[in-house]
């Protein structure tokens, strides 16, 4: 699968070390014995290419971060900075405030260009130097300050919906005869970018969740009938708190969007939630933001600046249920409920985050210097590679119920398969 490209790269690399455009990675590579050779989609494998299409000491880039917050976004925009500046010799690179608003001269403040002395430590706080900001601006506007500005180049940090308004850009740019390369870095808390395994920040994410499950496994042991629910991200996915469970080994039920669950009755989780209670006293429950939605009655009309689905506050509900489940039975428990999702997302990121932090944005670099446009950084099986953006549309990335990885769920915590 090719990824669009401004045109003929005619400028030498300064770099010593490229990967041919000839190279592509399959999106599966697990097949059984008597499947045909067709190897599906294959994308094209991010690197440095030995020639250019922008000429370095000419070129000006742009960058802007979007959406909510995820350990590593300094640690993206430094290592941004300092490819583009270091290895390519691009003499400014500038930093747009405030997300996309940052672009429209009639509602962002004025761009910072960045230097040795802006990005010196920034790897080391956490959030955003550049600051963020959620919704749509003005795409003429926007393309219309990048064009006066002589921005040739666009890195957009955020998730889908930053990634499909930065297709936006170029499709306009493109409109103006503008040779804009427009690259995304893919960044969720959820880990639901399809083609990115896993997104920069989720390890982090994954580590500071699993602090909060152990404290509340703390909370709930240390007193008599105790019951610790912890909500935590996950919107239409359930990576994070099935893998905090797993990290953590403290949870007893973790639920998630994808697998949908019973309250009441026989097979209900508030059945088993009670035996568990009188067997061992206490019970620790992973729940996912965009978990048991249906129960909430969320018909999915209601949309948020971002154009997501405004879910209901499965935390809560699930608290007062339980409650009322138990008052209702004359069974007195200790009520502990933890939502730690602001502070897991403004956590700095750890060591293996901010190695993988550093590779998404210099094969962003490689990208746009090469004249790629319209496209995402993927990482499939340890390969970074090119992901169109308009691909991400069309794919959706969830957990599987039937995968080793909901497998290792249940078996750490012992509940059934589903709750019906």
């Amino acid at each position: 699968m090719n990824v669009p490209d401004l045109g003929a790269a005619r400028f030498p690399s300064p770099l010593k070390r490229w990967v041919s455009e000839s190279e592509r990675v399959p999106a599966t590579i697990l097949r059984t014995a008597d499947a045909q050779s067709d190897a599906g989609l294959l994308f094209e494998l991010a690197g440095a290419r030995k020639n250019l299409f922008f000429d370095p000491p000419e070129t000006r880039a742009g960058i802007v971060t979007c959406g909510g917050l995820c350990p590593g976004l300094n640690d993206v925009i430094r290592s941004l900075f300092f490819e583009m500046h270091h290895a390519y010799g691009v003499k400014e690179v500038l930093g747009f405030r405030w997300g996309y608003q940052g672009l429209d001269p009639e509602l962002g403040a004025e761009p910072v260009a960045l230097t040795h002395e802006i990005v010196d430590r920034i790897h080391l706080q956490a959030g955003t130097i550049l600051g963020t900001s959620r919704g749509p601006v003005d795409k003429t506007r926007a393309v219309e300050n990048l064009i006066r500005r002589r921005i040739n180049i666009l890195f957009a940090i955020g998730g889908d919906g930053t990634q499909r308004g930065a297709r936006a850009f170029f499709d306009e740019a493109q409109k103006r005869g503008h040779a804009l390369s427009v690259v995304g870095i893919p960044k969720t808390i959820d880990n639901d970018i399809p083609f990115v395994a896993p997104s920069f920040g989720f390890l982090t994410a994954v580590e500071e969740a699993t602090k909060v499950l152990q404290r509340a496994h703390i909370e709930a042991r240390s007193v008599k009938n105790g019951i610790a629910v912890v909500k935590l991200m996950g919107r239409h996915a359930g990576f994070l708190a099935a893998e905090a469970t797993v990290a953590s080994q403290e949870v007893n039920f973790t639920l998630i969007p994808e697998v949908p669950f019973r309250l009441e009755g026989q097979g209900g989780f508030l059945t088993a939630l009670e035996r568990r209670i009188v067997e061992r006293q206490h019970a620790v429950i992973a729940v996912a933001e965009g978990a048991g939605q249906d129960l909430l009655g969320n018909t999915g009309n209601e949309r948020d600046a971002s154009g997501n689905v405004r879910l209901g506050d499965i935390g809560l509900f699930l608290r007062e249920k339980i409650e009322a489940w138990f008052n209702a039975r004359r069974i007195p428990i200790v009520m502990r409920y933890f939502d730690p999702g602001y502070i897991v997302r403004s956590s700095p990121d750890n060591a293996e985050d901010a190695v993988l932090c550093d590779a998404f944005a210099r094969h962003a670099a490689h990208a746009a210097m090469a004249g790629k446009t319209g496209v995402v950084i993927g990482l499939l099986h340890d390969h970074f590679i090119h992901v169109p953006i308009e691909l991400l549309a069309t794919q959706q990335k969830r957990l599987d119920p039937d995968s080793s990885v909901w497998s290792a769920v249940l078996a750490a915590t012992g509940q059934p398969h589903h709750f019906e």
